[in-house]
């Protein structure tokens, strides 16, 4: 995403500051169903989708819809508004301000896993940011000296502890989607300061968090399409280290048709032409609607545009305003995106309904309830209060021990 297209962020746990509270509890309402621990990891015998050698359905696809356990519950509704099609792929994002974060810390990841462990045929899509302090404005000079340090492998323990959380959790084949966007100036992990820094870092993590015993992890060169700050094939760390090429595709920039998207340099038929050279499958971890408004042509286009070139996994962006389940702006995309996706399972794509079938989005809001009389509430902020799903408060009578 280039300097004067960057959209909004609050998908994003950039600032969730790590906290163990004793005694907290939750008092937004009630919490999601309480789930067994993951299960073991898929043996090496089990189909991982996509592997070579594992049956071909439909593009696996999914959506972005939150980054903790809210994202997760929202997957079965966003299913019920598309007639119980399967979404295989949750999508999810670690916090890149603290070095603990960026680990997996405690607690963070435990529900995506289990979500992964339930079914074999799931995918778990993971965006690692690179460095900390991640959308803090570091400027190119520091960028560059930090790019250098993890080249020389000053950080790969941070990536090793991420790796081995993953796998004790049973999601040892998440797809890492790892230092995304990379040609673009948002990120403290850009490439554009020091690209061979960048590649040789970008190899040291892999390399770090493949040595990890049980790992069947996939890694996910994602760029944002077009040129950007950089020309992201000037990034790309080589074959030996890249699982699958993705690209994160919005319909911007205003007035640009889909067309152009497809044909500018960088752009979605290089990607794709790219891919295919290096023997690599294409992903979509972002894409949605964006500059150009309630895009219905856009939706259309893009849908078949992943039919045609049968992406690994695709993961739309669901709020506002990329969205069409959770943003009540888009009616129209929202339309074609229901009738394209309603039912599908492992089987055929459905036919599309006629227009104006498909009733608009209605996605259930979050529940929004004070706290409890005898608690008190903390402070911690609108991005820390997300993540745990509403405000956490400790009881005024903790001190007390009943039997």
């Amino acid at each position: 995403m280039g300097p004067q297209q960057r959209r909004f962020r609050s998908r994003r746990p950039a600032c969730v500051a790590a906290a163990v509270v004793s005694c907290a509890i939750l008092a937004a309402g009630p919490a999601p169903a309480a789930v067994d621990p993951p299960g073991p990891a898929p043996t090496a015998t089990a189909a991982t989708p996509g592997a070579p050698g594992a049956p071909e359905p439909f593009p696996a696809f999914g959506a972005y819809l939150d980054y903790g356990p809210r994202g997760v519950a929202r997957m079965a509704q966003l299913s019920d508004w598309l007639d119980g099609a399967e979404l295989r792929v949750g999508h999810t994002y670690l916090p890149g301000d603290l070095w603990s974060n960026i680990e997996g810390a405690h607690g963070f990841l435990d529900v995506w896993a289990e979500w992964r462990t339930r079914q074999a045929d799931r995918m778990f899509v993971l965006n690692v940011p690179m460095l900390e302090r991640n959308e803090e404005g570091v400027d190119d000079d520091e960028v560059r000296e930090l790019l250098r340090r993890g080249a020389a492998g000053q950080y790969d323990h941070h990536f090793r502890t991420l790796a081995e959380r993953l796998v004790a959790l049973g999601a040892r084949d998440t797809v890492l989607v790892l230092g995304w966007e990379m040609n673009g100036i948002t990120y403290t992990h850009r490439c554009g300061p020091d690209p061979a820094a960048w590649k040789a870092y970008w190899n040291r993590i892999v390399t770090a968090m493949r040595a990890v015993p049980g790992q069947a992890f996939r890694f996910d060169f994602t760029p944002s399409r077009g040129r950007d700050a950089v020309p992201w094939t000037e990034c790309y760390p080589g074959d030996d280290t890249v699982d699958i090429i993705g690209m994160d595709s919005y319909d911007q920039p205003r007035g640009m048709s889909f067309d152009e998207q497809v044909t500018e340099p960088y752009g979605l038929k290089d990607h794709v032409e790219f891919a295919r050279a290096h023997g690599k499958p294409v992903s979509y971890p972002e894409w949605g609607l964006f500059r150009n408004g309630d895009n219905a042509e856009y939706m259309k286009r893009m849908l078949a545009w992943m039919d045609e070139h049968k992406p690994l996994y695709n993961t739309l962006t669901d709020y506002c305003p990329h969205g069409v389940w959770s943003c009540d702006d888009n009616p129209g995309a929202a339309e074609v995106y229901r009738s394209v996706l309603s039912g599908r399972t492992d089987g055929p794509q459905r036919p599309p309904t006629e227009p104006g079938t498909a009733p608009s989005p209605t996605p259930t809001a979050p529940d929004t309830a004070e706290p409890p009389a005898d608690c008190s509430p903390f402070g911690l902020g609108v991005w820390a209060e997300h993540w745990f799903g509403g405000r956490l408060c400790t009881r005024l009578n903790w001190f007390s021990r009943t039997r």
